[in-house]
């Protein structure tokens, strides 16, 4: 994989880290361990707040880790340290060693299978240096809150406005011949603001996330949204218990696919704590959801050539027209279940939902009347019934138009049957994280006043 121009901002470079990687597995195997892995992280940022137009903090981090995994045959042993010098990898050696020889063995512990492992490393360039200054990132930050200051009269205060960046090195290596590594980085704009109307205050927000700042909404943009979403909800109402369609707002809908993420993962389905146990090959969505996984998507925000242990990621269809195709899962997982894993160590990579022509409006006009969800309060998920219950604002519609603001009410459902009852997805596609989704629009679900 070609390094980046400016790796030199890092203390070490990708060889050095592969090389001390290497070197912390000879001192595992001379230590007597029939298996081993490291991993070594570098990382620095800085991240600068405004709040009503005065710089409230500047944060610089930098920080460094390798983590050490032991497997005295079934037994393991993990420790980490943040000192790179010699005696200190050493002696994190010799502690997991130590672990691994009080550790109860684990018939599903162990390396990944070898014939899994990434060989090719797709450039998925994801490495974009932000030389931005202390003063040009305040500068930006100021910029944002003013616009969203700038919306309306009675935006009267100010959670504040944020600029960030972020860039990262990893090295992972282990006893198979494994080796791989990469720099990746990530930078964002944020935005909080309050309105006031007599009595009645109200707070939102908003923020973009991307790999390279030129793949960013402006300050502007970012300012602007969370001023608009932040006026718009004030003059809440209550409204009476009933059931109704339900819309959840595209930057909550991910939150829905993180449900389902969360069921089909293997430590969820081997402790037998999900509500989608044995489901593969099932319809578990309406016939309307296609999901697929896309690892190698150019500067995708969760994009990775291969997973935390090294298995090569691939591109593949999760849900499709409704029916789960596959799990996720890691090595331990998957042997836990007698299955092969998916390259899903560490999480899921690109989730992709499909969606159709309309966009929100188009989805107020199909809902006709019922809820729209900005904000969700709360857990209230169980994992285990699929039972769903949270706090919640947003919007009462009528006629497939907006009529008011609403807060204090609770959502209730079951997950089972509001994946089923899916009846459109929206092509308002929001990127902020792993999981890209439009809004997503339930055919009918349990709305409670306070």
């Amino acid at each position: 994989m070609s390094q980046h121009p400016a790796q030199s901002s890092f203390t070490h470079s990708l060889d050095d880290l592969k090389a001390l990687s290497e070197s912390v597995l000879q001192m595992a195997k001379a230590a007597g361990a029939s298996h081993a892995e490291a991993e070594i992280n570098l990382g620095f940022g800085q991240n600068v707040s405004v709040r009503l137009n005065e710089t409230e903090t500047i944060e610089y981090n930098r920080d460094k880790g390798v983590s050490v995994s032991v497997y005295f045959g079934q037994q393991r042993g993990n420790a980490s340290t943040s000192d790179l010098s010699p005696q200190a990898l050493q002696e994190t050696v010799q502690a997991a060693c130590n672990i691994a020889r009080y550790t109860a063995q684990d018939a599903f512990c162990g390396l990944a299978d070898p014939e899994l492992l990434a060989t090719t490393f797709p450039e998925l360039d994801l490495h974009h240096p932000w030389p931005i200054s202390v003063e040009q990132a305040i500068e930006l930050a100021k910029e944002c809150e003013a616009a969203a200051r700038d919306v309306d009269s009675r935006i009267t205060n100010s959670e504040g406005a944020s600029v960030s960046t972020y860039e990262g090195l990893f090295a992972y290596a282990n006893s198979l011949g494994f080796s791989g590594g990469y720099p990746s980085s990530r930078h964002g704009f944020s935005c909080s603001v309050i309105a006031e109307d007599g009595e009645n205050m109200q707070r939102d927000y908003w923020y973009s996330s991307a790999r390279s700042a030129e793949d960013l909404d402006s300050a502007q943009f970012v300012g602007r949204r969370a001023g608009e979403r932040t006026v718009r909800r004030i003059g809440c109402q209550r409204i009476k218990t009933t059931q109704v369609p339900v819309l959840f707002e595209a930057s909550l809908a991910s939150g829905l696919i993180s449900s389902l993420v969360g069921a089909i993962s293997g430590g969820s389905l081997y402790r037998k704590s999900s509500f989608l146990l044995d489901s593969l090959g099932k319809q578990i969505m309406s016939p309307l959801v296609n999901i697929t996984e896309q690892p190698h998507l150019k500067r995708g925000l969760a994009s990775s050539p291969f997973d935390n242990e090294g298995v090569a990621t691939k591109a593949r269809t999760l849900v499709e027209n409704g029916v789960l195709q596959g799990y996720m899962l890691s090595s331990y997982s998957a042997r836990k279940l007698g299955m092969v894993s998916t390259g899903n160590a560490g999480g899921n990579h690109n989730l992709i939902v499909s969606h159709g022509d309309l966009d929100f409006n188009g989805l107020l006009k199909t809902m006709g009347t019922g809820l729209v969800v900005t904000e969700l309060l709360g857990q209230g998920v169980n994992m285990v019934t699929g039972d769903y219950s949270r706090g919640a604002a947003g919007f009462w519609v009528e006629n497939g138009v907006i009529a008011f603001p609403v807060e204090e009410i609770t959502i209730a459902g079951n997950l089972k049957e509001m994946f089923r009852q899916i009846v459109a997805i929206g092509n308002d596609v929001l990127v902020q994280g792993s999981k890209q989704t439009g809004s997503i629009l339930i055919e009918r679900m349990t709305v409670a006043s306070e």
